[in-house]
């Protein structure tokens, strides 16, 4: 029968100490926090007394409740007022002695029968346990912040931890009305195994110069609908935390894509710890807050003059598939003439009442009216012969992802685009410069990767080749925006920004799958609760298809040569099988 809980004590209130005091109160349970002196402890009581005031402030904690809960928390700096607690939690900084040493305190303390869990995201559960004189009482209980917000807790079990007490915790963790899952003593547990990987690539990116903060940030909000870009999401963790945290997974892994970036030190050696600190990759209003200011980084717009556009008045697209449907559209609705091309009649057909329903749908939600759906639909031009693009300003491709099918379309858009028209191809992996290189005018092609369903995502990734011509990104940048869509910039290599970004975090899923670590359920539960993704690795690898998603991480481990990026041996097993997801009703999951 699981333990009832009725005293717990925490040690360490910053924000996610003080966080774990106000989870453990509101559910009735007295709590006493302690802190190393004073104005540590007045800081812990002030951060508890905010999340508490912004929760009534929002409706979603009641005045007396708020007041009830304060009552049943203590707060001290003598750790021998936690001899009455049956658990202790701890949540001091990250650093393995220091932990250690505050355990070893604890055991002459407790009672005998108290549990100590610690709250470590990335130390050796089992190197703290056993700084104690009972190992076997020791449980590891990760936390995420903001504590009382998120639900996703992972509850670590040694090799050392007695059964009784993980039953114990875990069902602590249920009572609090968190979601529990349960993993092995290994660096970085579920969640930051696989996020700290992508935020220490988002790093690199940056540090490279591959991409501006702003852009690799919206890029992965926009297109991939995470609540957070990685550059800003280090700034809210700290830089210092986020490099202790990949210093550690290095050390015990010596995976090279955990290897802490050489900014990261930089910035921290330097006092830019995040917000934390008012400033991190972004610049703060003031040490501790989240409204970012104007900096030397901060994108200006080019000066009055500085580049003449082109004129952009009537738009090609090539292509009859989902993607080109929606780019038509996009076009379409902004008010651009637009002549789009498709293999038979029957395609030209096609596309003309796929949009002509999409349009009608959104008349139905009025957001659209009727007028705007037939003056749309007024502007559009099929065909099925490519020289009906001679005249147009610019040609977006979305044909097949073949290399060879993309250059041949480029070598016949050439010699029928007028002189200073602008060829553009949404691929989202292959290099652009492959599609320039087969034309006379390299200068003129860019990369338009557009997100699907188009006509719903705001996001555009503007590709330039070492070829192409100022005016011309300009040139799309300013159509994206006049389209409503969002233009991020970036250089011309494999997965761009995005797919770079995604990929090899969802192989690394894969991977930790492979190895038995962790069930596909558990990993999905851990990054949407825990990371407040829209959808955990194994649902998006299932919607995107796994033999899609194979082929970009072949690309983009061709590219780069990268080792920890070679695609799992279970997804190519997954895609020889036939079993690519979703469409097949078969892939991580099975589908009705």
């Amino acid at each position: 029968m699981a333990r009832d809980f009725s005293t717990v004590g925490v040690i360490g209130l910053g924000t996610m100490g003080a966080g774990i005091v106000e989870v453990f109160a509101r559910n009735g349970i007295d709590v006493v926090g302690v802190e190393v002196d004073e104005p540590a402890l007045e800081l812990g009581r002030q951060h508890l007394r905010t999340s508490t005031d912004r929760a009534v402030g929002r409706g979603k904690l009641s005045a007396d409740d708020a007041e009830a809960l304060h009552g049943r928390v203590r707060l001290t700096t003598d750790l021998g007022d936690l001899a009455d607690c049956q658990l202790v939690v701890e949540a001091v900084p990250e650093q393995l002695e220091l932990k250690r040493e505050v355990f070893a305190k604890l055991d002459g303390i407790v009672a005998d029968d108290a549990i100590l869990a610690t709250n470590t995201s990335s130390l050796s559960v089992t190197e703290i346990a056993v700084a104690t004189q009972n190992p076997k009482r020791v449980v590891g209980m990760h936390f995420f912040n903001p504590a009382p917000v998120l639900q996703f807790v992972e509850v670590i079990k040694t090799v050392i931890t007695s059964d009784e007490v993980f039953e114990e915790v875990k069902a602590l963790a249920e009572r609090l009305g968190k979601k529990p899952v349960v993993v092995g003593d290994k660096a970085g547990f579920i969640a930051n195994a696989l996020l700290f990987g992508y935020l220490n690539h988002a790093v690199s990116m940056f540090e490279g110069r591959y991409a501006t903060r702003e852009d690799i940030d919206d890029a992965m909000r926009l297109g991939c609908g995470y609540p957070m870009g990685p550059l800003a999401l280090m700034d809210l963790i700290g830089l210092d935390t986020a490099y202790e945290i990949l210093d550690t997974m290095y050390k015990q892994g010596r995976d090279r894509l955990h290897a802490p970036s050489p900014i990261l030190k930089q910035m921290v050696s330097a006092g830019l710890k995040g917000r934390k600190t008012g400033r991190g990759f972004y610049t703060y209003s003031g040490p501790g807050q989240s409204q970012v200011v104007e900096d030397v980084l901060t994108p200006r717009p080019t000066a009055e003059g500085a580049l003449v556009l082109r004129a952009v008045r009537k738009v090609g697209v090539v292509g009859s598939g989902t993607m080109a449907t929606g780019i038509v559209e996009v076009f379409a609705k902004a008010g651009y003439d637009v002549v789009y091309v498709a293999r038979s009649a029957a395609k030209v057909e096609a596309v003309r009442a796929a949009i002509g329903k999409s349009l009608e749908k959104a008349v139905q939600r009025g957001k659209v009216t009727e007028e705007d759906r037939d003056a749309a639909l007024a502007r559009l031009s099929g065909t099925t012969r490519l020289d009906d693009l001679a005249d147009v300003d610019i040609v977006v491709e979305a044909v097949v992802e073949d290399l060879k099918v993309k250059q041949a379309l480029f070598e016949n858009l050439d010699e029928i685009c007028r002189p200073g028209a602008i060829l553009a191809t949404t691929t989202s992996s292959l290099p652009v410069i492959e599609c320039a290189a087969v034309t006379k005018r390299p200068q003129d092609v860019v990369g338009m990767h557009f997100f699907n369903p188009a006509q719903v995502m705001k996001l555009v990734e503007v590709v330039r080749t070492v070829s192409t011509e100022d005016d011309v990104v300009a040139t799309v940048q300013d159509l994206c925006s006049r389209v409503g869509k969002h233009a991020v910039t970036c250089g011309d290599r494999a997965g761009f920004i995005v797919n770079a970004l995604l990929f090899p975090y969802l192989n690394d899923a894969v991977k930790m799958l492979e190895a038995n670590y962790a069930s596909a359920d558990d990993i999905d539960t851990a990054m949407k609760t825990g990371c407040g993704l829209p959808m955990g690795p194994f649902e998006l690898l299932d919607v995107v298809g796994l033999d899609v998603s194979l082929a970009i991480e072949r690309e983009l481990y061709l590219e780069f040569r990268e080792r920890g990026w070679a695609p799992a041996p279970l997804l190519e097993h997954l895609v020889t099988a036939g079993y690519l997801g979703r469409k097949t009703g078969r892939g991580f999951r099975t589908y009705a």
